[in-house]
C-alpha cells in the first residue's frame, strides 16, 4: 500500500476556485495561496443556513498508541456522503508542527481519506500558527517592557500570568528565566513556554465569533496581578488593536480539498487534553452555510474533546449537533480490554469484549448530552469478521447504530455504509437540545466534580493549595460563570495514563488553574499533564526528509 504522502501526490487537485464553485463560494472573495489552498472570509457565514443545516460530531473511544484514526473517519464520512448524492464539507483542526515532527508525522487524515494539499496543511500551511504565535509572544514582549519601562515610577507586578509559546515539542522551555545580564536586558523574572496549541490566542481565535470579538476578548486577557493587588490585563498597555493586526488574515478559515476533491475547511488547532480541542467556530458555521451536512471532530476521546466541544463551544456559540460518530477499532478495544500492545493485531475474543466496557462508557457519556449516537468502526487490515461481527451485535443489543469504515484503503466508496447510517439516524432520530453537564452559575468545583463524576467516572476531586488560592481569585474577579476546561491525559479516563479500559475507584486532583478571561474559561490542569509536550526517544523528526525536492516522512 501506498504511503499517505504517496497517495496525497498521486491525486489530481482541482483549483481551489472549482472547489469553492461546489458549493457555492464566491470565487471573487476568495484570497488565494497559491492554486489549491484559500482563504474565505468567515462573514459569508448564513444564519438562517447554519440553523438548518446538519452538524455531525465525530469523537472517539479513549485513545491508544495504536491510534484510532477520527480524521480519517470524518473525512471518509466526507467522502462517502457526497458518494450517496448529499453536499457535505468536512471542517477540522490544522495540525501543530510538535506533534508532526514529534510523534505523528502527520495529522491531516490517512489512506485515501485525507485533506490536502497534505504536506502544505502538515507544516506552515497559510501561517495561522505562526501568526498565534507571533501575537502570544508579542503580548509577552510587551509585558515586559511595560514592567521595565515603568518601574520607575512604582509599577511592578506581583504575580506575572502569561507566559510565552512556541509550536515544537521543547521540555526544556517548560520553565525559565528571562531577563538575566545587564539592566538593560529588562527585570529578571521567571517564566516558560507553552505549545502554541495550548495558548490563549489559539483558544481565543476558534471562540471568537468574529473580528470586534476577537478584540474584546484580546482585551480582556488577563496577564497577572499588580504589586497593589489589582488584575492586568492587554486592554491596560493599549495593545489588543496591534495583536489584532498580527491576527487580521488568521482569523479567516482555510479552504483546501479532499482526496475525492471536495471542499474541506481546516482552521485553528487547540489540543483536546490541554485545551478545548475543536476547530474554530468560524470555520464551522462557515461549513454550515454552504453544506447540508457537515462533519467535524473533536481531539481525543469522548471524555476529552467531545466533553468540550459541547461544554464549550456549543454552550457558547449556540451550535447543536444532529448527531455525534464515535469511532473505534479493534485494536483499541483490546488495548482496553488489557491485551498487551505486542498482541493486539490478534484475535482475542475476551480482550475484544472486556475492552467494549470503554465504548459503552463513552456512548453513555455522549447520551446523557441528548445525543445521538452512532458507532463507527475504523477497520484495519488484520481485523477480522468475526472481530467485526461481534462488535456490530454488541451495539445493535444496545440498540446504537453501527458502521464499518473502509475509507483508509477504499475513500468515498469505503465509507458509504457509515454516510447512510448518518443519513437514516438524523432523519429518524436527531438528537435532542444539547443538555450540559454544569450550569453556567455552579462554582469551579461543583463543576469539576460534575464532570469528573458524571464523565470520567471518578470518586471526587482533590485540589492542591495553589488551585484552591486560584478558585479564590475567580470568584474575585468575578468570573465563576466560565465553563472549565479540564486538561489531563488523553489515555485514560482518570489522570494516569496508564489506567486503561474502564477505571473506577479514583479521584481526580487538580494541581492548578488557568485563568482565561480572553477565551472565557477556566483550565484545570489535572494530574501530571503539561502544556509542553517533550519529544519522544525517536521523533518522527529523524524520519522526515526533502529528497530530490520531494518531502518525506509525513505519513
Amino acid at each position: 500500500m501506498k504511503t499517505d504522502i504517496e497517495i496525497a501526490r498521486s491525486t489530481t487537485l482541482t483549483p481551489i476556485s472549482e472547489v469553492a464553485e461546489q458549493v457555492g463560494i464566491p470565487q471573487d472573495a476568495l484570497e488565494h495561496y497559491g492554486r489549491y489552498v484559500a482563504k474565505v472570509p468567515a462573514t459569508l457565514s448564513d444564519k438562517e443556513k447554519i440553523a438548518q443545516n446538519k452538524l455531525i460530531l465525530v469523537t472517539a473511544i479513549t485513545p491508544t498508541k495504536a491510534g484510532i484514526g477520527k480524521t480519517t473517519v470524518s473525512v471518509g464520512l466526507a467522502l462517502g456522503m457526497s458518494r450517496i448524492g448529499k453536499k457535505a464539507v468536512v471542517a477540522l483542526r490544522e495540525p501543530s508542527l510538535g506533534p508532526c515532527f514529534g510523534m505523528k508525522g502527520g495529522a491531516a487524515g490517512g489512506g485515501y481519506a485525507q485533506v490536502l494539499p497534505m504536506d502544505k496543511i502538515n507544516l506552515h500551511f497559510t501561517g495561522d500558527f505562526h501568526a498565534i504565535t507571533s501575537a502570544h509572544n508579542m503580548i509577552a514582549a510587551m509585558l515586559d517592557n511595560y514592567i521595565y519601562q515603568h518601574r520607575e515610577e512604582g509599577f511592578a507586578m506581583k504575580e506575572v500570568l502569561w507566559k510565552r509559546v512556541l509550536d515544537v515539542n521543547d521540555r526544556n522551555l517548560r520553565q525559565i528565566i528571562t531577563g538575566l545580564g545587564a539592566k538593560t536586558n529588562g527585570v529578571m523574572m521567571e517564566s516558560g513556554f507553552d505549545i502554541t496549541p495550548a495558548s490563549e490566542i489559539m483558544a481565543i481565535l476558534c471562540l471568537a465569533t468574529d473580528a470586534d470579538d476577537l478584540r474584546r476578548r484580546i482585551e480582556n486577557i488577563l496577564l497577572g496581578t499588580t504589586v497593589d493587588g489589582k488584575p492586568f490585563r492587554v486592554k491596560d498597555m493599549g495593545v489588543a488593536g496591534a495583536i489584532c493586526v498580527l491576527l487580521q488574515d488568521a482569523l479567516q478559515p482555510n479552504l483546501v480539498q479532499t482526496t475525492e476533491n471536495t471542499p474541506a475547511l481546516v482552521h485553528g488547532g487547540p489540543f483536546a487534553n490541554i485545551a478545548h480541542g475543536c476547530n474554530s467556530v468560524l470555520a464551522t458555521r462557515l461549513a454550515l452555510t454552504y453544506g447540508d451536512y457537515v462533519i467535524t471532530e473533536a481531539g481525543f476521546g469522548a471524555d476529552l474533546g467531545a466533553e468540550k466541544f459541547y461544554n464549550i463551544k456549543c454552550r457558547k456559540s449556540g451550535l447543536q449537533p444532529a448527531l455525534t460518530v464515535l469511532v473505534a477499532t479493534t485494536q483499541g478495544l483490546k488495548m482496553h480490554g488489557g491485551v498487551p500492545v505486542e498482541e493486539i493485531k490478534q484475535p482475542n475474543p475476551q480482550g475484544l469484549k472486556e475492552g467494549l466496557r470503554n465504548l459503552d462508557r463513552h456512548i453513555a457519556n455522549l447520551q446523557s448530552f441528548g445525543q445521538t449516537v452512532v458507532v463507527c468502526f475504523n477497520r484495519f487490515a488484520t481485523d477480522t469478521d468475526e472481530e467485526i461481527s461481534f462488535c456490530r451485535q454488541h451495539c445493535n443489543d444496545i440498540g446504537v447504530g453501527f458502521a464499518v469504515n473502509n475509507a483508509f484503503n477504499e475513500g468515498g466508496s469505503g465509507a458509504e455504509e457509515l454516510a447512510r447510517l448518518v443519513v437514516e439516524t438524523i432523519d429518524t432520530k436527531p438528537s435532542a437540545p444539547l443538555h450540559f453537564t454544569y450550569p453556567d452559575e455552579a462554582g469551579v468545583e461543583e463543576k469539576a466534580l460534575a464532570v469528573c463524576r458524571t464523565i470520567y467516572g471518578a470518586d471526587g476531586v482533590t485540589f492542591s493549595p495553589q488551585a484552591k488560592k486560584m478558585i479564590e481569585r475567580i470568584k474575585e474577579l468575578g468570573v465563576t460563570h466560565y465553563p472549565i476546561c479540564i486538561a489531563k491525559t488523553q489515555y485514560s479516563f482518570s489522570a494516569d495514563a496508564k489506567a486503561y479500559g474502564c477505571p473506577t475507584g479514583f479521584n481526580i486532583h487538580i494541581r492548578d488553574i488557568v485563568v482565561n478571561c480572553g477565551a472565557e474559561m477556566l483550565v484545570l490542569i489535572a494530574g501530571d499533564i503539561m502544556r509542553m509536550p517533550g519529544l519522544p526517544r525517536s521523533p518522527q523528526a529523524e524520519r522526515i526528509d526533502l529528497v530530490d525536492g520531494e518531502i518525506v516522512g509525513l505519513s
